[in-house]
């Protein structure tokens, strides 16, 4: 593996594959809490295609939140609304990718709470409106996160084949006091937490991807996790997950670029209006659209 894909895996939040100091990263964060602390209601909102960008960064000022948008270095930053706050993430570690998952894994650096989500993700109004109730109401020191299983698959699990359950950022809220422990035991949003440099456990078993590790810290340290399930927005993830007619464009691993494959895939447009949520796209995005894709 070259330095070069190194770099890359560790944008994604790999913990295995971490390429540069974590001292780097913390000063880095230092620089994020200057934007983002003052934000009563902070919203991640990542741009991997100015347009979807912007009607994500709409639906979250409606629910009554404040966008604060990063961006993946490779398409950079996109069009904001006027309330919406910029913030360059990679500013000062300047890695060829950077996921969401990267500065989540530090929340507790730079926020007292903040929500997230999934940059191909649309969310009914109503359904909208309940998660930022839950977001309102989250407590410090407990963490909103995405569980694609149903309540009893998760309660059976606790009993069974725990090691392979995850949570994951489809959709989600976190807390400065949950996210510093989830560091300070090694299990918090990054892939391969078992390489945490703060992970004391058994290695062997656990699943890798993201996530896996906020599963860890409720199962194994108490953690509250306050699930969104997965079947209740599901329709609105615009992804290779729900669509069996997409067409990878870009690779199938730490070089995956979503703008090529979003844009491949589905209409903008014509996934909004599947939303209810025709509303939120102006003339521009419109007209601006691909016709390619089955939606």
């Amino acid at each position: 593996m070259t330095n070069e894909d190194q770099l890359y895996k560790t944008g994604m939040g790999n913990w295995k594959h971490l390429a540069i100091n974590l001292d780097s990263i913390f000063e880095a964060a230092e620089d994020w809490k200057a934007h983002i602390e003052p934000i009563e209601k902070p919203w991640l909102v990542w741009n991997v295609d100015s347009n979807w960008c912007l009607l994500q960064q709409k639906l979250v000022s409606y629910a009554g939140w404040t966008p604060v948008v990063g961006f993946d270095p490779r398409v950079g930053a996109p069009e904001l609304l006027p309330e919406s706050v910029l913030v360059d993430f990679n500013k000062q570690l300047k890695l060829p990718i950077m996921l969401p998952h990267f500065p989540l894994e530090f929340a507790f650096v730079f926020t007292d709470k903040i929500a997230f989500w999934h940059s191909d993700l649309l969310v009914r109004k109503e359904k909208l409106t309940e998660i930022s109730r839950i977001f309102d109401e989250l407590k410090d020191g407990a963490t909103c996160a995405t569980y694609s299983g149903t309540p009893f698959r998760r309660l059976l699990r606790r009993f069974t084949n725990h090691k392979a359950q995850r949570y994951w950022e489809l959709i989600g809220c976190t807390t400065r006091s949950a996210s510093k422990s989830q560091f300070d035991n090694g299990c918090g949003w990054w892939m391969n937490f078992v390489d945490h440099v703060n992970f004391r456990g058994e290695k062997s078993g656990h699943y890798w991807d993201h996530g896996s590790g906020i599963y860890y810290w409720e199962h194994y340290y108490g953690g509250t996790v306050v699930p969104i399930w997965g079947k209740e927005i599901d329709e609105g993830h615009f992804s290779q997950t729900r669509v069996t007619e997409y067409q990878r464009i870009s690779p199938n691993n730490h070089r995956r670029n979503l703008f090529l494959d979003i844009n491949h895939n589905f209409n903008l447009k014509t996934c909004a209006e599947s939303m209810d949520l025709g509303e939120f796209v102006d003339n521009r995005d419109r007209t601006e659209q691909s016709d390619q894709g089955p939606f």
